[in-house]
């Protein structure tokens, strides 16, 4: 019988197409444990699966493992969907991941679903039922475990930002059976409580299993029903429970809900401070306006006083004084000229002036000039003037000159 000699690649490729061809093995749910846990530089994770008796080679590429919800550690139980095939180099086969779950994740994501579709259909999520959150709380009720690192975060972050600010603590646990019924109690102890401002439920970090009181249906309706407004900080950022849904307010960890509940007393000093420049500047500038107005309306009442009318009329009265002056006294001088010309010209024209070269005037009884013979013939009494005066005479005929 003849055998065909392979290479080394040829057997790795043969066994591969092998493994990839397969149904079974192409589309596999495999549950283990983890551990020689590798998270490299690249964003692939490497890790090995085992049980009680075996174990397989694991990747998850960058891929895959940047949708993962969790942080995989060594020891942890989890179900990882996938396919098996050979790594050629190797020549060894491995586990390749697309998908990672804790293990009994899925029926807890299913149990959190549908409590939170109810709850959703009720309405206890609707913005319109949640309460708004006091600016500037003075006292904070916190329900959460006295121990935990939940508390000392929200000291930390109150005594940073406003160590005025009062704490009441309610000590509850905060997983396991018993801290559901410890949590309603606080709500309900601290909503008794008149000064109280708004609360706060916070818990640290951990697995799904730790938060999953945060997820009990009582809870989240004791929740809805309190009268003071509520804060959750619960977990980490990527950790959502049916307490941050209903809830009026949720913040990603304790910290970040004392740092909505505790407004800074610095800001609010600077905030107090630059309302206090602001006014005084639109007090300043509007006072500046008014003045600036009332010079303006003095001006125009000094313009307009009687007084002020008065003044100006004696001065106008004076200009017109002085204006009528000089207008008469020009009117003087002007019919003084006319005058002085009239006189040169009855002068020039006056008979009298005729009379001082020898000319006389003869004028009748009715003082009427004489200025032919035949109305002197007819004339018996005269007068004649000489440039020395008047002289009456009575004619008699002298027929030989006539």
């Amino acid at each position: 019988m003849y055998i065909k000699t392979l290479t080394v690649s040829d057997l790795n490729n043969y066994l591969k197409k092998i493994l990839d061809n397969d149904f079974i093995l192409a589309n596999l749910c495999i549950k283990g444990e983890i551990y020689n846990l590798k998270f490299h530089t690249s964003g692939h994770i490497y890790f090995s699966l085992k049980d009680e008796y075996s174990k397989i080679n694991c990747v998850m590429f960058k891929d895959a493992a940047s949708t993962l919800n969790f942080i995989p550690e060594n020891g942890m139980k989890v179900v990882v969907k996938g396919r098996v095939s050979v790594y050629k180099k190797e020549g060894v086969y491995q586990l390749y991941c697309n998908e990672m779950q804790r293990e009994g994740i899925g029926e807890l994501y299913i149990a959190f679903e549908k409590l939170k579709s109810k709850l959703s259909k009720e309405g206890l999520f609707e913005e319109s039922h949640k309460k708004n959150i006091p600016l500037y709380s003075k006292n904070i009720g916190v329900i959460t475990s006295p121990t935990g690192a939940a508390m000392r975060d929200i000291i930390n972050v109150t005594m940073r930002r406003n160590p005025k600010i009062n704490i009441k603590l309610y000590p509850s646990l905060v997983q396991g059976d018993c801290a559901v019924q410890n949590i309603i109690d606080g709500i309900n102890r601290l909503n008794n409580i008149e000064n109280i401002d708004v609360i706060i439920i916070a818990r640290g970090g951990g697995s799904v299993e730790d938060l999953w009181c945060f997820n009990d249906e009582t809870l989240a309706r004791a929740i809805y029903k309190s009268s003071k407004p509520i804060i959750t900080g619960i977990g980490h950022e990527i950790d959502y429970t049916i307490a941050d849904f209903v809830s009026d307010r949720r913040a990603p960890t304790p910290s970040a809900a004392a740092e909505i509940a505790v407004f800074d007393i610095n800001e609010f000093e600077n905030k107090i401070l630059n309302f206090r420049n602001l006014l005084y500047t639109k007090m300043k500038s509007r006072l500046n306006n008014e003045v600036n107005n009332l010079e303006i309306v003095l001006k125009q009442l000094n313009s307009n006083s009687p007084l002020i009318y008065m003044a100006n009329q004696y001065n106008n009265l004076d200009r017109l004084y002085e204006l009528l002056n000089i207008k008469v006294k020009g009117k003087f001088q002007k019919e003084r000229e006319k005058l002085r010309n009239i006189d040169s010209l009855l002068s020039a024209n006056n008979p009298l002036n005729i009379l001082k070269k020898g000319y006389a005037v003869i004028e009748d009884k009715n003082k009427k000039v004489v200025s032919s013979i035949d109305v002197l013939s007819k004339t018996k009494k005269v007068s004649i003037i000489l440039k020395d005066g008047r002289k009456s005479f009575t004619l008699q005929s002298d027929n030989n000159e006539l």
